[in-house]
């Protein structure tokens, strides 16, 4: 039987790092394949066909080599480049924090094709939002920045709800994550250690409360496709609150922050 020597791949890059003078190491999501780095030879150089191919977050079809420590990319085509993506700095960094989070949380060659698409939902719709933004400040009809951020945001808790529940952290929104009890539509409390909110009895041993319009939210985001998520109204407080909630369960398993977290926080405070 002939040995196969090349072959072909649909991924999304997540992330590259310089190699000598003109290459670059790619580490690339597949839904087949998981998670793996190649070598992208000569991108760097100003001739390089692929360059344009194989940015950050690019959505390419791959014809990759076999090679002795990494295998080597020859050929790439563009399927999805979310060029409007890099025109806001907002959106664009949404979605390094995906790619981050996918980096993070993904082993290599473990095969996760429902985390693949569900991150290539989120790109399509975080460039989706950048095309309304963009119209309604054509319009003249731009809202207050956290209000244009809303939706992003809530696109992110999610992402990180599902990509938790798709790699075997799904987080405890229903049920008391320390007596199992059925929890009830009032204030609840909340810890990470235990994977999520806790019922008021239980919550006596940790201080971190959860309110219930919080615990609502998180579990229409938990049960529900994006495409039928409603598109909230949140204050700064409750939207506040989502976010502390899912950071803590997201440090509390990678045992660190992660480095897109500061970036949006400041964006958030410039705009």
């Amino acid at each position: 039987m002939r040995q196969q020597h090349s072959y072909s791949i649909e991924a999304l890059v997540l992330k590259c790092i310089d190699l000598g003078e003109a290459d670059r190491v790619l580490t690339l999501f597949t839904p087949n394949k998981g998670k793996f780095h190649a070598i992208a030879k000569g991108i760097r150089r100003p001739i390089s066909k692929k360059a344009g191919h194989l940015e950050l977050l690019s959505h390419s079809q791959l014809q990759v080599a076999l090679g002795r420590n990494l295998d080597i990319i020859t050929q790439a085509e563009v399927r999805e480049n979310f060029l409007l993506l890099r025109n806001d700095m907002w959106h664009m960094t949404c979605g390094f924090y995906l790619a981050e989070l996918v980096d993070r949380f993904i082993e290599e060659h473990s095969q996760h094709p429902e985390v693949y698409h569900l991150m290539l939902e989120m790109l399509r719709s975080l460039e989706a939002d950048v095309i309304e933004t963009e119209q309604r400040k054509q319009k003249g009809t731009m809202l207050p920045a956290d209000q244009e951020h809303m939706r992003t945001n809530l696109l992110l808790r999610y992402f990180e709800i599902h990509l938790l529940a798709h790699i075997g952290y799904e987080p405890a929104f229903r049920k008391c994550a320390h007596c199992a009890s059925e929890l009830q539509p009032q204030e609840n409390g909340f810890t990470p250690s235990l994977g999520g909110a806790v019922c008021p009895q239980c919550s006596r041993l940790w201080a971190s409360s959860l309110s219930m319009n919080a615990l609502k939210v998180l579990r229409l985001l938990q049960r529900s496709k994006w495409s039928e998520v409603p598109r909230f109204r949140l204050d700064a407080r409750l939207s506040g609150e989502l976010e502390a909630v899912m950071h803590g369960l997201l440090r509390f398993h990678l045992e660190r922050d992660l480095k897109s977290w500061a970036f949006l926080e400041m964006l958030s405070v410039r705009e």
